[in-house]
């Protein structure tokens, strides 16, 4: 059985959210995982939600990076499991090193909380697979460091790669360099994002007019860990 991890740092306050679309909605086995938790072995992916981990304490998840539970996060991306990083989540994957850049305050020096739309630009990646290239996706940002920024050979490095997984489509909604909402690793198994797709995974939530295709993203996820299961099961 397909059993996935929900990091639960102090501060996190979308573990729920995201438990309620991977459990309830999905029909994913899902456990939280306190920050202090030191085995994973046993998960096949691992999802670290949004909030504000200690309070963003000096800088928004450099505090969160340093707990315990994510040397055992490095372990399992480095046997190429899934590891998605959402919001607070993602900026925990940028400070642990495991993605490249950083986060920084939004342009506007304001939290910002709307709906937006992004551009799907990697469709190989664990949390794509169902998703079609330029497919628009409708979902929310919330965050007051969203602002992802890096160095231009970088930058150029991350889209000759295709590491840029989404980018936002109509406005930039925190000025983050070539309007970045999410990247990936070298391998395509570490997925860290700005928006919520957990808060847009559920018809009765969505805006009027608006469909919740960014349920996608963890029906994705679903679908390559059952093929990958039948794959071990075979070899077996």
């Amino acid at each position: 059985m397909v059993k996935i991890g929900l990091v639960v740092f102090p501060g996190s306050n979308c573990d729920r959210d995201v438990f309620n679309v991977l459990n309830n909605i999905l029909k994913l086995k899902t456990e939280y995982l306190w920050h202090k938790t030191d085995s994973i072995h046993e998960f096949d992916a691992v999802i670290l939600p949004g909030g504000f981990s200690y309070g963003d304490r000096l800088r928004a998840g450099i505090i969160a990076a340093r707990s315990p539970i994510m040397r055992q996060v490095k372990k399992l991306a480095e046997r190429g499991l899934p590891v998605l990083g959402i919001c607070n989540g993602f900026q925990i994957l940028v400070e642990s090193g495991m993605l490249p850049g950083a986060l920084l305050m939004n342009r506007g020096l304001n939290f910002v909380c709307k709906w937006t739309r992004m551009e799907v630009l990697n469709t190989s990646t664990p949390f794509t697979g169902m998703l079609n290239n330029n497919q628009l996706i409708n979902i929310p940002v919330a965050h007051g460091e969203g602002r992802y920024m890096i160095d231009q050979d970088t930058y150029e490095s991350l889209k000759k790669n295709k590491q840029i997984v989404f980018k936002y489509k109509d406005e930039n909604p925190n000025g983050s360099i070539g309007s970045i909402a999410g990247i990936c690793n070298d391998n395509g198994n570490v997925l860290g994002m700005m928006p919520h797709p957990e808060r847009a995974s559920d018809q009765i939530l969505m805006p009027h007019g608006l469909t919740n295709n960014a349920i996608l993203i963890f029906q994705s996820l679903m679908l390559f860990l059952s093929r990958k299961k039948t794959v071990n099961k075979r070899r077996r």
